[in-house]
C-alpha cells in the first residue's frame, strides 16, 4: 500500500488535435457576433412564440414537429433567465432588452459547431483516411447554409447534429462489435445511438429518416450475425435483444418522455386548448379548469349540460341549435322538414345548451336526491334556449343524403310526429350500470324510432346554417365511429323551469354569461328565458377528486399519462394545414439546383440582410459525387453478378457500407420531398466532395449580414435571377 501512495498518478492521453482544430474554428465561425442582429429573424418569429409559452408555462400544440427541439430553444431562454415578455408579431422587430438573444440563439450554434468535428469522425469511422476527413468537416465549416441556420433560433442545427450523432454512435459500436463485444464502449456506442434517433425524431418528423437509415443498416448486421457459425445460439440471442432495447424499446421511451415533459411543463391554458379533449382541458389552471370546477360529476335527469363531440374534426365543436329552420326547398331540389335546425357550433355559447329530460315526467329541474342518467337510460334532450326537443326523422339530412336529418322539433299542425327518444349508450362504460359522468364518459345518442347515432358529419353548411357544421342522424349498421361519440363539458343542475316564451335573461344567466364568457351567437334571433344555471346546492368534493383525478399528473410510466401523450401525438398529426401555398415553398429539384433563395432579414436603415443560400460549389459538387457513386455501384454489381470481383471483398463491403450512410442517408432525407404537397427551403443536403474557400468568403455577406454593400456589389452577388436579394432604392 506505501508502495503505491510513493508513486505519481499519472494519466494517459490521446488527443486528436485535428479534432480539437475543428472545434476551434466551428465554434468561431458559428458563435462570432451572434447576438447580431438584435432583431427577429425569419422563423424566430415562429419558434420565439413557443419559447414565451415555455417560459409562462402555457399549453400550446405545434404540428410542425414534436416538443422536443421546442423544449431544446426554451432551454436557452431559462439559461439567459428570459421572462417570456415579448411580442413575436413580426420578421425585423427589434428585440427588447428582456430578451437574452446570446443565449436563445446559444444551443443551435453549438449544435452547429459540434456538427463540424462530427463529420470528421464520421469519416475516420469509415476508414478513410484522415486528410479526406478533414476536408469533408472543412466543407461542413466553410457551407454557407449550414452556418447561416446554426446562428439563428432554428431547429435544422440540432436535427442535423442529431442525425450525424446517431451515424457517428453506430459506426463506433459496429466497429467495436469487431473486438470488444458488450465491453463498456460497446454499450455505450449502442445505447447513445438509440438515445440520438429518438432526439433526432423528437425535434423535426423529417428525423425519422436517419432512423430508419441506421435500423435498417443494423437490421442487415444482425442477419450477418444470425449466419455467424462462431456465435453460440445463446450469444446471438445476446446480441438480438441488446439491439432491440437500444434501438427499438430507448427509442420509443424517450419519444414519449418528451412528450411527458411538454405536457409537465406547460399547466396554464393557452391558445390550443380546443383541440384537445375536455378532460385534458379540465387539467389546465384556468380556462375550462375555471369553468367546471365545482360542477357535479354524475349527470341527473334536470341536468343543464353542453354536449362537445369527441372527434373534434375538423373543429372542435358542441352541439347546438337557434331559432332558424331548414329551407323548405334545397339548392339541388330536395325537401326538408322545415324544422328548427341541429348543428355542431365551434364557439362557447349560450345556445349549446340542453336539458336532460325524463320522457316520464314534465319537470326540467334535478330531483332531490338527484337521480343519475345511467346507461341504456332514455332520456330527451331540450334545447335550452328554444325549449325544443332534439329530433330526427326519415328525411334526409341537407349535406349527407344518406342519413337523416336532425332538427329540433317544431309542431306545424301536420301529420309529422315528433320522435325525441333517445337511448343513451356510454362508450367507455365499465359496466351496464354505469352512470353518466360530466367530461369522463364518452356517449352516443341512439334514436328509438330508427336505430339512427346522433352523428358529426363535419360538412359546413351553406349560409342559411352560418357556415356550421352539419349534424346527422347515422345508422348503427355503417359501424361506429369517434364522431358519433359525445362528452358533457359544462354541466349545473338546474333548479327552476325554463322560460317558454321571450324575455330577458335572468340575473343569473347574466352572471353565468359574464363569468363563463359564453356569448349569444348573431344567429339566434330573439331571445327566449335563459335557463337558470345554479351551482349545485350540495357540496360535492368526492365527486369533484374523481372529476379531476384523471387528468392530474401521476407517477411515470401511468397509462393514463401514456395514452394523454398518445392523444396529443395524434392531435399533432391530424392538425389540418394550410390550404394555400407557402409563399417560401419551393420543390425538391430547385433545391438541388439553388434555383431558390431566402431572404431571412434586411436591415431596416442599410442594405445588410441574411439570406438562406447554399455554396454553389459544394452542393454542385454533392450532386455529381453522388451519382457518379450510383453508377459506380450499379457498374461494379453488374460486374460482380458476372463474378468478375474488381475489388476484393473486404473492399467491396467497406464501400458499400460507406456509400449506404452517405448516398443512402441522402437518399432517404431527399427523395420522399418528391412525395410531399408542400415543401420549404428547410432540407440542408450534407455535402462534402470539393474545395468552395472562395465561394463562401464572397457570400458571406449574405450568411452573417454585418456588412452594408453597394447595390452593384448586391447586384454581383445574384449570382442567379431568381435570388432575390434586396436592393435598396435611393
Amino acid at each position: 500500500m506505501l508502495e503505491v501512495l510513493k508513486r505519481p498518478v499519472v494519466v494517459t492521453t490521446n488527443i486528436n488535435l485535428n479534432i480539437v482544430a475543428l472545434t476551434g474554428v466551428g465554434l468561431l465561425s458559428r458563435l462570432w457576433h451572434l447576438s447580431y442582429p438584435r432583431a427577429v429573424v425569419f422563423d424566430e418569429v415562429y419558434y420565439g412564440q413557443y419559447i414565451s409559452f415555455y417560459m409562462n408555462r402555457v399549453f400550446f400544440l405545434d404540428d410542425s414537429g414534436p416538443p422536443f427541439g421546442h423544449m431544446l430553444l426554451a432551454l436557452g431562454g431559462y439559461l439567459g433567465g428570459f421572462d417570456g415578455n415579448f411580442l413575436w408579431n413580426r420578421i425585423g422587430a427589434e428585440y427588447t432588452s428582456n430578451v437574452p438573444v446570446w443565449a436563445l440563439r446559444l444551443l443551435p450554434a453549438l449544435a452547429g459547431a459540434l456538427s463540424v468535428p462530427m463529420a470528421y469522425q464520421i469519416v475516420v469511422e469509415l476508414r478513410f483516411s484522415h486528410c479526406t476527413a478533414m476536408g469533408a468537416a472543412l466543407l461542413l465549416l466553410i457551407e454557407n447554409a449550414l452556418v447561416t441556420q446554426s446562428r439563428l433560433m432554428l431547429l435544422e442545427s440540432p436535427l442535423i447534429f442529431f442525425n450525424l450523432l446517431a451515424v457517428l454512435s453506430y459506426l463506433k459500436f459496429f466497429n467495436c462489435q469487431k473486438h470488444r463485444p458488450f465491453s463498456l464502449p460497446w454499450w455505450f456506442w449502442l445505447m447513445l445511438t438509440g438515445v440520438a434517433c429518438a432526439c433526432a425524431v423528437g425535434i423535426k418528423y423529417m428525423g425519422i429518416f436517419t432512423y430508419l437509415l441506421v435500423l435498417g443498416v443494423a437490421a442487415v448486421h444482425a442477419w450477418h450475425l444470425i449466419g455467424d457459425q462462431t456465435l453460440s445460439n445463446v450469444l446471438v440471442l445476446y446480441h438480438l435483444l441488446a439491439r432491440a432495447v437500444a434501438l427499438l424499446v430507448t427509442p420509443v421511451t424517450l419519444y414519449l418522455l418528451f412528450f411527458y415533459i411538454h405536457l409537465t411543463l406547460l399547466c396554464r391554458s393557452g391558445p390550443h386548448d380546443q383541440i384537445m379533449s375536455s378532460a385534458f382541458q379540465a387539467s389546465l389552471e384556468g380556462g375550462l379548469a375555471r369553468i367546471t370546477q365545482g360542477q357535479p360529476l354524475e349527470v341527473a335527469f334536470g341536468s343543464q349540460v353542453t354536449l362537445r363531440n369527441i372527434f373534434g374534426k375538423p373543429l372542435p365543436c358542441w352541439l347546438h341549435s337557434h331559432q332558424n329552420t331548414y329551407p323548405i326547398i334545397y339548392e339541388n331540389g330536395r325537401g326538408s322538414s322545415h324544422q328548427q335546425q341541429v348543428t355542431c357550433y365551434p364557439f362557447k355559447d349560450v345556445n349549446n345548451w340542453w336539458v336532460v329530460k325524463d320522457p316520464g315526467r314534465h319537470q326540467l329541474v334535478v330531483s332531490n336526491p338527484p337521480r343519475p342518467v345511467r346507461h341504456g337510460d332514455v332520456v330527451q334532450l331540450v334545447h335550452g334556449m328554444t325549449t325544443r326537443f332534439l329530433n330526427t326523422h326519415d328525411v334526409a339530412a341537407p349535406l349527407s343524403p344518406h342519413a337523416q336529418e336532425v332538427s329540433c322539433y317544431v309542431d306545424y299542425n301536420i301529420s309529422v310526429p315528433a320522435q325525441n327518444l333517445w337511448r343513451l349508450d356510454i362508450v367507455n362504460r365499465q359496466s351496464d350500470r354505469d352512470t353518466w359522468k360530466t367530461i369522463l364518459s364518452a356517449v352516443r345518442f341512439v334514436h328509438l324510432n330508427t336505430s339512427a347515432v346522433l352523428k358529426l358529419s363535419g360538412a359546413h353548411l351553406p349560409d342559411w346554417g352560418f357556415r356550421q357544421l352539419e349534424v346527422v342522424g347515422e345508422k348503427l349498421s355503417r359501424g361506429h365511429h369517434e364522431s358519433m361519440a359525445w362528452n358533457v363539458e359544462e354541466h349545473r343542475y338546474g333548479t327552476s323551469e325554463c322560460g317558454l316564451g321571450p324575455a330577458p335573461v335572468c340575473p343569473r344567466g347574466q352572471a353565468l354569461l359574464r363569468a363563463t364568457g359564453l356569448r349569444v351567437a348573431r344567429n339566434s334571433g330573439s331571445v327566449p328565458a335563459l335557463m337558470e344555471l345554479c351551482l349545485p346546492g350540495q357540496e360535492q368534493r368526492d365527486r369533484e377528486l374523481e372529476l379531476h383525478a384523471p387528468t392530474q399528473s401521476a407517477s411515470w410510466p401511468d397509462s393514463r399519462n401514456c395514452s394523454l401523450s398518445a392523444l396529443f401525438q395524434w392531435r399533432m398529426l391530424t392538425l389540418r394545414g394550410e390550404d394555400a401555398e407557402h409563399k417560401y415553398s419551393s420543390t425538391p429539384l430547385e433545391w438541388v439546383t439553388l434555383d431558390t433563395s431566402i431572404a431571412y432579414w434586411l436591415h431596416p436603415r442599410t442594405s445588410a440582410q441574411i439570406h438562406l443560400v447554399g455554396n454553389i460549389v459544394i452542393w454542385a459538387s454533392a450532386s455529381l459525387a453522388t451519382a457518379t457513386y450510383v453508377l459506380l455501384f450499379l457498374w461494379y454489381l453488374l460486374r460482380r453478378r458476372r463474378d468478375v470481383h474488381d475489388l476484393p471483398e473486404d473492399v467491396w463491403l467497406h464501400w458499400v457500407l460507406a456509400g449506404t450512410l452517405c448516398t443512402g442517408g441522402w437518399a432517404l432525407n431527399y427523395l420522399p420531398f418528391f412525395l410531399m404537397e408542400r415543401h420549404l427551403f428547410s432540407t440542408l443536403v450534407v455535402a462534402w466532395y470539393s474545395v468552395a474557400c472562395h465561394v463562401s468568403n464572397k457570400l458571406r455577406p449574405l450568411t452573417y449580414g454585418d456588412s452594408s454593400l453597394t447595390p452593384g456589389e448586391l447586384l454581383a452577388l445574384r449570382w442567379r435571377d431568381s435570388w432575390d436579394i434586396l436592393i435598396r432604392k435611393s
